[in-house]
């Protein structure tokens, strides 16, 4: 987005540091810039205190950390409780790791963090920053994700309205499609297809995930077959709930399910999220393992979004740990998520696994990544999850363009 058409807002104490910064945006191309000389004024400003001020809406805060009245700490986190969707640029003289740290805390409160940068500010680094700035979509008039009820939803189960969608995972040193991850989609016959967030609650306050989750797995194996006789020999990804997996007779009706659909275990991976697999129950780990010893792979998901215990960790018998999109998508423009991301990377080779970057959205992201050495990558800019009978023609035409 061109620099002169977004509105930016410069809160700063210091009457000469605040036409210093307004001056540089000017000299990169800015041409609305409004000014703010305290915290409290700057909230103001985005409409975050009363009286509001009478203005368009700000794209881009640039705030010193030493502000008065509210300090720029304090301000972060009333952006954040505003649910401010402006881009956000910190500058202080701070040293390298202070900034650092607050990167790291802004990244934490979630706003949309485009990077700190140590005064004196230069017009060129000012317009690397603005550059990761994307205008957020514009949610008014958007129709709601409809709900439903427990009964609602087990009946479009018994009505196998439910399919597994299948979203590609690429290895990124050679460009190869190493396997497909599944997603659970809801072919609603008044709604259409619709994603979790409309039948997710309902199971989940039922405590019967294991409804949708064996459906998901019957339907997958299958799919798995149906693209093994077309002499696609892929694996697949399978998402599982805990409770499903801790079930006494998991293992030996998932051994009868592949055994139908004739697949062997080794074309199948379990993904079950960070914060499930993180328990010290000796059952629940016994039942990994023999799902590992019996040749299945085991993914953790999500990974980064709970809070690992790494002597645990090592102990899970995992064979692919799953990187968070959100240490993902802006991993090359935001340096706290960068460093997050290395260290999540390190962590999988370090233990000698394989590596999967999830939310893979541009190509800065997938050349980022294979920078990195990270194993695998899945996002958009892949492919979007689809029906099992779309995934033929998606890899004629991901080996011509690749």
């Amino acid at each position: 987005m061109e620099i002169a058409a977004l509105q930016f807002l410069v809160a700063e104490s210091e009457p000469v540091q605040r036409e210093v910064l307004a001056g540089v945006l000017r000299s990169a191309g800015a041409r609305n810039i409004q000014v703010a000389p305290d915290g409290h004024a700057a909230l103001r400003a985005i409409g975050g205190a009363p009286p509001a001020i009478d203005t368009q809406s700000i794209d881009i805060i640039m705030l010193d950390l030493e502000l008065a009245g509210m300090d720029g700490l304090e301000l972060i986190r009333r952006l954040a409780d505003e649910k401010c969707r402006a881009g956000l640029i910190v500058v202080g003289a701070q040293s390298g790791d202070i900034l650092f740290s607050v990167e790291t805390m802004a990244l934490a409160y979630g706003v949309d963090l485009l990077g700190a940068v140590a005064k004196p500010v230069s017009a060129q680094r000012l317009e690397s920053l603005i550059a990761n700035y994307t205008r957020p979509a514009d949610v008014a008039g958007q129709p709601a994700v409809p709900s439903f009820s427990f009964a609602e939803v087990g009946k479009g189960l018994q009505a196998r309205e439910f399919d597994p969608f299948f979203q590609p995972k690429i290895e990124l040193e050679t460009g190869q499609v190493k396997g497909l991850e599944m997603f659970a989609r809801w072919r609603h016959p008044q709604h259409g297809v619709l994603g979790p967030a409309a039948f997710m609650p309902a199971l989940e306050a039922a405590g019967r995930i294991d409804f949708l989750d064996w459906s998901m797995i019957e339907k997958s194996v299958a799919a798995c077959r149906t693209l093994h006789d077309q002499g696609i020999p892929i694996s697949f990804s399978i998402n599982v709930d805990p409770g499903t997996l801790s079930h006494p007779q998991f293992i030996a009706q998932i051994g009868a399910c592949l055994e139908r659909h004739r697949i062997l275990p080794g074309y199948i991976t379990f993904e079950i999220t960070e914060s499930s697999v993180l328990q010290t129950d000796p059952h629940f780990l016994e039942r990994l393992l023999r799902l590992r010893m019996t040749g299945f792979g085991l993914a953790i998901d999500d990974y980064g979004t709970g809070r690992s215990n790494l002597q645990l960790l090592a102990s899970i018998p995992f064979s692919e740990l799953k990187i968070d999109r959100s240490f993902v998508d802006g991993a090359s423009r935001k340096r706290a998520i960068g460093t997050v991301l290395k260290s999540c990377l390190g962590l999988a080779l370090s233990l000698d696994r394989m590596s999967c970057a999830v939310g893979v959205e541009t190509k800065q992201d997938w050349d980022f990544l294979q920078g990195l050495g990270c194993t695998y990558a899945q996002g958009y800019y892949i492919a979007s999850p689809m029906p099992v009978e779309d995934v033929p023609k998606w890899l004629v035409e991901w080996r011509q363009f690749f």
